[in-house]
């Protein structure tokens, strides 16, 4: 079982940083009605009319408010467009959420965790790959997920996220690896 959840990591990641890949993963999650955001245009070699509609289309009413507390209680709010997600926005506004497999499901480094019920109850269901992921989480608690998992949506306006104080990650909690 765990070689082939590492074959499926490794798939995932070849098929990830090529930009077929990434053009066929975004539009394959256009097409099945994924909430993700879409393939954004000018960063790899295909690009669609409805890639720049949905780029100028992002104004504040497309957007959400929502709160990042870091594991010193101090709190960042920033706006999330719809569609993208917590990890996304985390990196875009200089939040320390690692994502050290950049949102593929191969590891738990982007452990958030919900701090607000009626949010978490609005979250669809983890898929069994997240909750596998979960399972490897640092500080798990009820309301935990992986913020490459939860995506920005209207009726999550308002989402506070709590960042465990330490992940799973020996690189991130201060390993130093030594020369040989």
């Amino acid at each position: 079982m765990f070689i082939s959840k590492l074959a499926r990591a490794g798939a995932q990641l070849l098929i990830k940083e090529s930009n077929i890949g990434r053009y066929l993963i975004s539009r394959t999650r256009l097409l099945q009605g994924s909430s993700r955001r879409p393939f954004q245009p000018g960063t790899h070699f295909f690009s669609t009319s409805d890639d720049k509609v949905h780029e100028e289309g992002i104004d504040q009413k497309d957007k959400i408010s929502v709160t990042f507390v870091d594991k010193d209680g101090e709190e960042k709010h920033i706006k999330v467009p719809i569609g993208m997600s917590m990890l996304e926005a985390a990196h875009e506004n200089d939040i320390e959420l690692e994502g050290a497999c950049e949102g593929s499901l191969a590891c738990s480094t982007c452990h958030v965790i919900v701090m607000d019920m009626e949010h978490y109850n609005k979250l669809e269901d983890p898929t069994d790959e997240e909750n596998d992921m979960l399972d490897l989480a640092f500080g798990l608690t009820e309301t935990s997920r992986l913020g490459c998992q939860v995506i920005a949506k209207p009726e999550l306006d308002g989402l506070r996220l709590a960042l465990p104080v330490a992940t799973r990650n020996f690189a991130v909690d201060g390993f130093v690896p030594k020369p040989h």
